[in-house]
C-alpha cells in the first residue's frame, strides 16, 4: 500500500497511542522516522519480553527506523531542526509544557516547515481544568464512565485490558492527519490536530450518554449482558459457555423454533424486543433452561445452521489457530532474529490486499547515523552527536 508514499513521519511519541498511529502510518507508505531518548520507548522495557525488546513494543512499531537523540542536549538542537524542516508530518505525545522548552512545539516547528502536519496526542486536551494532567489509559475509564459500566452488576469495576481509548486514540489520530493530508494536497496548507485520551473515551460514550439525557438515570453494570436487547448475552451450555446474540424479533422467533418451545413463542409478553427487554429475568431464565440441556458446540451448529448470531468464548489461542483468522490475512511474519517476528495486520484492506509489513520493529538507535547522514552531517559530526559533545 503506497497511499502516503513519499510522506515523512517525524515521531516523537511513545508508548502505544501515538506509535499506532505512526504504525499505521507506514503500512499506507509513509516513512517513519522513530525518535527515541537514550533509555529509548518505555514500552521496550515492559515485559514479557521476545529477544530483549517488550513486546507491546514489538506490535507497534514495525516498519520505521529508530534514531537517539538526548533532546534536552544543546548537541540535538540543529538536529532536530533540520528533522522537523525535512517532515511533513510530526507526532508528539509529550506532557504539558514540554515540546515548548524542547522548543518542537507546533509554533516552533511550523515557523521552520509552515505547510507541516502537526498532531499532538495527549490525556486531556488543550483546554479544561485537566489539561495539565497526566493521562493513562485506565484513568480515562475512569474518568469517562467507562470503568463504572464494565464488570458484573454486583461486581467491582473492571478494566478493560485491551487499552482501548489508547488504541482508538491513535486510530483517530491517524485518520485526522490523513485528513489533513487531503487538505495540504487541496491548499497547500498544514494542520494543527490535537488528539486527546479524554475526546476519545467521552466519543466511545456516545450512545450512553445519550441513554442518560432522555432518562437522567445512572446506567448500571451489565457484564456480557446488553441493556437494550434480550436476550443477547453469554450463557452457560451443558459444557462450556456461549454467547447468544438475538438482536430483533425475527430472530427470537427462530430461537423458539430451534429450541423447540412453541409456548414461549407465542408468549406475548416476550413478543417484542421491548417486552423481552421488560421481563428480562423471565427470559433469561427460560433461554438458560434450555441451553444448558446440551453441548456448546452442538448449540452453536444447530443456531448457525439456523442463522441466529452466537459464539465461542475463545481464548487467545483458540483465535489464532481459527480458520477463519488464517484465512484473513490479519496474522503476517517479518524477518526478526532466527524465528522472524508474527505481527498483527493493519484490519483493512486496499483493493483487495492487506498493506504487507515490510520491516521489523526497529532496535534502539538502529538508523541514529544513516539518519544523520541523510540530514548531511559529516562522519566526524554524526560521530560528535551521538557521543553527546
Amino acid at each position: 500500500m503506497d497511499a502516503l508514499q513519499g510522506l515523512r513521519v517525524v515521531d516523537f511519541s511513545k508508548v502505544l497511542a501515538g506509535p499506532l498511529c505512526t504504525q499505521y502510518l507506514s503500512d499506507m507508505g509513509a516513512e517513519i522516522i522513530k525518535v527515541e531518548s537514550p533509555l529509548g520507548d518505555d514500552t521496550r522495557r515492559w515485559p514479557p519480553f521476545h529477544k530483549g525488546e517488550g513486546t507491546v513494543f514489538l506490535s507497534v512499531n514495525r516498519n520505521k527506523r529508530s534514531m537517539v537523540l538526548d533532546l534536552k542536549s544543546e548537541a540535538s538542537r540543529d538536529v532536530v531542526q533540520r528533522l522537523v524542516k525535512s517532515a511533513d508530518i510530526v507526532v508528539e505525545s509529550f506532557g504539558p509544557g514540554v515540546p515548548e522548552r524542547l522548543g518542537i512545539d507546533y509554533d516552533s516547528v511550523a515557523a521552520l516547515r509552515p505547510d507541516v502536519i502537526y498532531c499532538s496526542i495527549s490525556g486531556f486536551g488543550t483546554q479544561g481544568p485537566l489539561r495539565d494532567g497526566k493521562g493513562y489509559d485506565v484513568i480515562l475509564q475512569a474518568y469517562s464512565g467507562m470503568l463504572a459500566l464494565t464488570g458484573e452488576e454486583t461486581g467491582p469495576p473492571a478494566r478493560s485490558p485491551i487499552s482501548p481509548i489508547d488504541q482508538a486514540t491513535g486510530m483517530h489520530a491517524a485518520m485526522g492527519i490523513v485528513a489533513a493530508v487531503v487538505r495540504r494536497l487541496r491548499t497547500g496548507r498544514g494542520t494543527r490536530i490535537d488528539a486527546s485520551l479524554f475526546d476519545t473515551s467521552l466519543a466511545f460514550m456516545a450512545y450512553v450518554m445519550q441513554s442518560y439525557w432522555e432518562r437522567g438515570v445512572e446506567p448500571k453494570r451489565w457484564g456480557s449482558a446488553h441493556e437494550s436487547l434480550c436476550p443477547y448475552q453469554v450463557f452457560d451450555a451443558s459444557d462450556r459457555p456461549i454467547l447468544l446474540g438475538v438482536a430483533n424479533d425475527a430472530l427470537w422467533q427462530t430461537f423458539c423454533r430451534t429450541v423447540g418451545d412453541a409456548g414461549l413463542a407465542q408468549d406475548e409478553r416476550y413478543a417484542t424486543n421491548a417486552g423481552r427487554v421488560s421481563h428480562r429475568e423471565q427470559v433469561l431464565e427460560a433461554v438458560g433452561a434450555h441451553l444448558a440441556r446440551d453441548t456448546r458446540d452442538a448449540w452453536l451448529e444447530k443456531f448457525s445452521r439456523a442463522g441466529i448470531p452466537c459464539a465461542p468464548i475463545l481464548g487467545i489461542s483458540e483465535v489464532l489457530s481459527h480458520p477463519h483468522t488464517l484465512a484473513s490475512g490479519m496474522i503476517q511474519h517479518l524477518p526478526y532474529g532466527e524465528d522472524g517476528l508474527k505481527t498483527v495486520s493493519q484490519p483493512l484492506r486496499f483493493d483487495g490486499q492487506r498493506p504487507v509489513a515490510q520491516h521489523p520493529p526497529p532496535a534502539l538507535g538502529e538508523h541514529t547515523e544513516a539518519i544523520l547522514a541523510s540530514l548531511g552531517y559529516e562522519p566526524a559530526q554524526i560521530r560528535r552527536i551521538i557521543s553527546g559533545a
